[in-house]
């Protein structure tokens, strides 16, 4: 099998939807020799933020000599990027060789009448057996949905469940309070394992302290008044956290600061539990930490942000950074959403920021909200909005409209984050 076979095949399975429960990765992985048993995990869940915690923390551990892989999803530059040991993706030969693997595997099961995987189970399959392969002392893993019944939540090694902010979304499949969803996402935790959390509102801490006293696991918790924020700037940030003074993120965005004192916390528990993981490691890691789309500039001359902001939450703290960043800039921005999402929340919190807004569909054509039915959803408060359908011609457009000293800023959904930086590379370089 070829890369582009792997590829042909895995979009073949990704038809049959998702499913949420373990039986069928359970399955899968049986038939494939329960590669997970043989690997050690950092599981994290979340509403925001997951994807950060996992840049710094694999960054850090890795800094530290250790070899990690880790598993993320959505991504935002290359589907390769999901599976990577020590910041770089499976090989395309690897990746095939494993997808046939899982292939067979999945043949095997289909004979004996049992249900077919969903291709996310498929790709977490693939993930362990390249972790075992190349022999990872530890995977930081990003559940993909919930928790409980997420594929990734088969392991039992987990030496740390770790949370970052939980907020309402995916309230149809998660359930329609905070309560519900936290308790989902407990479901990581494992007796005896460290938990590890982002400071969270009073509901779900509440969750969360009742499973880990009944898992008998000890608790780390991030302390928002423990935290001084030095410097800040779109190109990165200096802040002291407890006895740490003057800590380095190349990250933007000041709900990083939360992300990397969750980090930070969860270094110390490993540290108590034993791991050799040196300060210089820690402090070199978050430098080091690199991660698309969570506020990134892809442009200067305009700058050109890039976000994957796709619920309330996110939208808050998006407009807190641009608001902190870019006083008095007039902005013009770019938006695409999927239509589960809270759209006319985020429209009301975004919106009134901009001088411009260019709608757009996205890649998914099945979830996207329509161009022009998001347009509607921003008029009221933003006096020029263009439901413009294609990406390229939003990018084109926003050039446009923006002065030198103009913001341009897309997002919405990380789903096509990816190709608005394609695009504005390839106009980078014609010029």
């Amino acid at each position: 099998m070829t890369y582009k076979e792997a590829r042909v095949y895995l979009d073949e399975v990704s038809k049959y939807g998702s499913v949420l429960g373990l039986d069928t990765i359970r399955g899968l992985l049986n038939e494939l020799g329960n590669p997970q048993d043989d690997l050690k995990f950092i599981h994290i869940a979340g509403t925001n933020g997951k994807g950060s915690v996992l840049a710094y923390t694999s960054t850090i551990l890795s800094e530290a000599g250790y070899r990690t892989g880790r598993y993320v999803s959505p991504t935002v530059v290359s589907y390769l990027e999901r599976i990577q040991v020590d910041g770089k993706w499976i090989p395309e030969d690897d990746f095939a060789e494993l997808v046939e693997e899982v292939q067979k595997a999945i043949v095997r099961m289909e004979a004996h009448g049992e249900a077919s995987p969903t291709v996310f189970e498929a790709e977490t399959a693939v993930a362990f057996l390249y972790f075992k392969k190349v022999k990872c002392d530890i995977v930081v893993l990003e559940a993909g949905l919930g928790g409980t019944l997420d594929a990734t939540n088969i392991v039992k090694n987990t030496i740390a469940a770790v949370f970052s902010s939980v907020s309402r979304d995916h309230m149809g499949v998660l359930g329609e309070s905070l309560e519900k969803i936290a308790v989902n996402k407990a479901g990581i935790m494992k007796p005896g394992c460290v938990v590890v959390t982002a400071g969270q509102k009073p509901e779900v801490m509440k969750v969360f302290k009742n499973f880990a006293n009944e898992l008998g696991c000890r608790m780390y918790t991030a302390d928002d008044n423990e935290t001084q924020l030095l410097e800040e700037g779109w190109r990165g940030q200096y802040f002291t956290y407890k006895n740490r003074d003057n800590i380095h993120i190349s990250l933007a965005g000041r709900y990083q600061i939360v992300n990397a004192v969750t980090v930070l916390e969860l270094i110390d528990s490993l540290k108590d539990a034993g791991y050799r993981i040196p300060e210089e490691a820690v402090r070199k890691g978050f430098e080091e930490t690199v991660w698309p789309g969570r506020f990134s500039c892809i442009n200067t001359g305009p700058i050109f942000i890039a976000d994957g902001a796709h619920n309330e939450e996110a939208a808050l703290r998006l407009r807190e950074s641009v608001e902190t960043y870019f006083p008095g800039k007039r902005l013009v921005f770019i938006m695409g959403i999927f239509r589960d999402k809270e759209y006319q929340k985020i429209a009301r919190i975004m919106g009134p920021l901009a001088s411009k807004i260019f709608t757009v569909d996205l890649p998914d054509t099945d979830r996207t909200l329509r161009a022009a039915d998001l347009a509607r959803a921003l008029t009221p408060y933003c006096a020029e909005v263009k439901a413009e359908t294609a990406i390229s011609g939003a990018v084109k457009d926003a050039f446009l409209a923006a002065a030198k000293d103009d913001v341009i800023l897309t997002f919405g959904s990380l789903s096509y984050l990816g190709l608005v930086m394609e695009l504005v590379k390839k106009r980078g370089e014609r010029k």
